[in-house]
């Protein structure tokens, strides 16, 4: 038998039992549209953390103090290391969680951040109207404030708040400046804080201690030329710490660079995408399994016809095929279907809910290969079971 007849056969099939059909269909569409759209919520989420690491450049090095008690790190200290070999600049920073800010009738809590000038280049963080604190800022102890945008529409309901006052735990500030907008991570939102000038933020906090400092290598190539240099200051004031090619860590500080963060937030990611893939892929077997039962209970009803075809000629193979394409058609047509429907979720998830999307082309055609291999393979079986059945007992089935 011709292959287009076996076709027009199939479809006919599927047609007369539209109900059936569309239901062993369902399976595999939400399995193929939960594949596409998890996955590609799971590569938009990657994407979105590497840039965000990557922005920062791949030779920022950050010491993070980590012991309460730990002797305090001076800025004559800082300003010795950074005329080590590998290392550029170093910004150090004092940082305060819920500080009470005020605006007239208008309060809240933020994060305020003590910082000197070079922060903004070593941080990359621009502002989006003003200008970010200077040495001026720093000298004489002005008090100036750099806002990020969710504070400055909390407050003032408006980002336009350039020359307008602050009140940060009772004491006035000008804004001078409003950062640019850099949108929420897995460590909070970039844009509720508050930037002060160090000399200033120090009087303010009534403290002196640096517990962050962040160093800018000379280049990519001499991170670990920084890294050692850093080892051994952090080693002389504080003991022996144990190190890899891309942290530092003891009791009392640890030190990672960005390419460790990128690294490991590039696999955490990945780790995620691949368990909801495989979550999602679930659905897609029990679809198979769907058409398998479906194809059975199709072989059971058709018991007579197929009697029939093979007394009058047809062979094992026309039988298996035409039941096979059958499967095929349904998880073909199901695959289609759950693509459509997998790419219009993903849009419509990063337009109206803001989700980092990523879509694949090979990711979409996977899915669809997939979608017809598990129609093949739960296809198989019914299918085969369907071609060995002797004309003489199919032909007595009522």
């Amino acid at each position: 038998m011709k292959t287009y007849q076996l076709l027009k056969m199939a479809i006919k099939s599927i047609i007369t039992n539209k109900i059936r059909s569309f239901l062993t269909m369902l399976g595999i569409i939400i399995g193929i549209a939960s594949v596409i759209i998890l996955i590609a919520m799971g590569q938009g989420s990657t994407k979105s953390v590497q840039n965000s690491i990557q922005s920062m450049g791949t030779n920022l090095i950050t010491v993070s103090i980590t012991a309460g008690q730990a002797k305090e790190v001076s800025t004559q200290e800082l300003n010795e290391l950074k005329t080590k070999p590998g290392i550029k600049d170093i910004s150090p920073t004092i940082s305060s969680n819920n500080v009470n800010i005020s605006s007239g009738d208008q309060t809240a809590t933020t994060t305020v951040q003590a910082v000197e000038p070079n922060y903004e280049t070593i941080k990359n963080t621009p502002v989006e109207s003003g200008r970010f604190i200077n040495q001026d800022d720093l000298d004489n102890r002005y008090y100036s404030a750099v806002i990020g945008t969710d504070v400055a529409t909390e407050l003032f309901n408006s980002t336009d708040v350039v020359g307008q006052k602050i009140t940060i735990s009772g004491v006035s500030f000008d804004i001078v400046g409003v950062l640019k907008s850099q949108g929420t991570s897995s460590n909070g939102s970039a844009d509720d804080t508050i930037m002060l000038p160090l000399t200033t933020a120090q009087r303010l906090l009534k403290t002196t201690q640096i517990k962050t400092f962040y160093v800018q290598a000379s280049s990519s190539d001499k991170v670990n030329t920084a890294m050692e240099y850093l080892e051994l200051f952090l080693d002389t004031k504080y003991g022996l710490s144990t190190s890899s090619s891309s942290t530092v860590t003891n009791q009392y500080y640890r030190v990672f660079n960005q390419t460790s963060l990128l690294q490991t937030a590039t696999s955490t990611t990945q780790t995620m995408t691949n368990e909801l893939a495989g979550i999602a892929c679930i659905s897609l077997l029990v679809g198979g399994i769907g058409i398998m039962n479906i194809m059975l209970v199709s072989v059971m009803e058709r018991t007579r016809e197929i009697g029939i075809r093979k007394a009058l000629g047809a062979k094992r193979k026309a039988i298996l095929m035409q039941f096979l394409i059958e499967a095929i058609f349904v998880s073909g047509i199901g695959g289609i279907l759950g693509v459509i429907i997998g790419v219009g979720g993903s849009e419509l998830l990063q337009t109206f809910n803001h989700t980092a999307i990523s879509l694949s082309g090979s990711v979409i055609l996977a899915s669809f290969a997939f979608s017809v291999t598990v129609g093949v393979v739960f296809g198989l079986y019914p299918a085969n079971k369907a071609s060995k059945l002797s004309p003489i007992d199919a032909l007595a089935q009522e």
